[in-house]
């Protein structure tokens, strides 16, 4: 049965492990070929294979985002294995848990790079390819901490905030091309950096309105919205998955 991305083709960074993962496989169940952009090949091959059991097609390639020569390669590699660009999922991403007055530069600038740089230079790789076909989907992945501010990781919100930022008014500029840029932002989300972060999930949980953590699927079904043709008339908006977080309002 065909799904309703039949015949499109993908990109998803950092699509070897967590909401990457999860919104790679959703899309390939929903008929995309699909490209793992991810630095960790072996994990990115590890899904491609996955794909491929379903009867989907997939590659993987090796990408470090902050590089515009590999960004560059990897819009190339696409376009030589599948002839096209439809969509661009821009996942990949870090969280550090520093405090300010204790972060270094190169602290700031990596986690900058990997987290803005790296959208702007992957949105720029793919808009090019988008550009010549006037038609393309573009979903950046941002984070509640666009909305809120949080202690000890403000080199995040600030590249977070950023993609906001860029989305809307890459949304504006090539709104003329036929290509929608959207973003989402996922609240807490069970994955491994999350849980490698060492965050109290039951604490958070306690203050979910639905009372539950974000599985990654729950933000891959909202990526998948974006990226079929039901979300053609959305252009530089952001949707929060959060369980209700940002609806909140706790009085002093």
């Amino acid at each position: 049965m065909a799904g309703v991305l039949e015949g499109k083709v993908a990109i998803v960074t950092g699509g070897g492990s967590g909401i990457g993962k999860a919104a790679a496989l959703t899309l390939a169940r929903e008929g995309a070929r699909v490209v793992i952009a991810d630095i960790d090949l072996s994990s990115a091959q590890v899904v491609a294979t996955e794909i491929e059991s379903m009867g989907r097609q997939a590659r993987a390639i090796k990408c470090d985002v902050p590089s515009s020569q590999e960004t560059s390669e990897m819009a190339q590699e696409t376009l030589e294995a599948f002839g096209g660009i439809d969509i661009l999922v821009n996942n990949a991403g870090i969280i550090e848990f520093i405090p300010t007055h204790e972060m270094d530069k190169a602290d700031w600038d990596r986690i900058i790079g990997i987290n803005l740089n790296g959208v702007f230079l992957c949105a720029q790789a793919v808009g090019r390819q988008m550009i010549k076909q006037k038609s393309g989907k573009i979903v950046n992945i941002a984070s509640i901490a666009a909305h809120q501010g949080l202690p000890g990781v403000v080199a995040y919100c600030a590249s977070k905030g950023g993609i906001l930022a860029l989305t809307r008014s890459l949304a504006v500029e090539w709104a003329q091309y036929n290509i929608n840029v959207n973003s989402v932002s996922p609240g807490r989300t069970v994955t491994g950096l999350t849980v490698g972060a060492g965050l109290d999930t039951e604490k958070i949980r306690q203050r979910i309105p639905l009372d539950r953590i974000n599985k990654p699927d729950d933000v891959a079904d909202t990526i998948l919205f974006l990226a079929s043709s039901a979300s053609d008339n959305i252009t530089g908006q952001d949707i929060i998955v959060d369980g209700g977080v940002a609806a909140l309002y706790w009085p002093q």
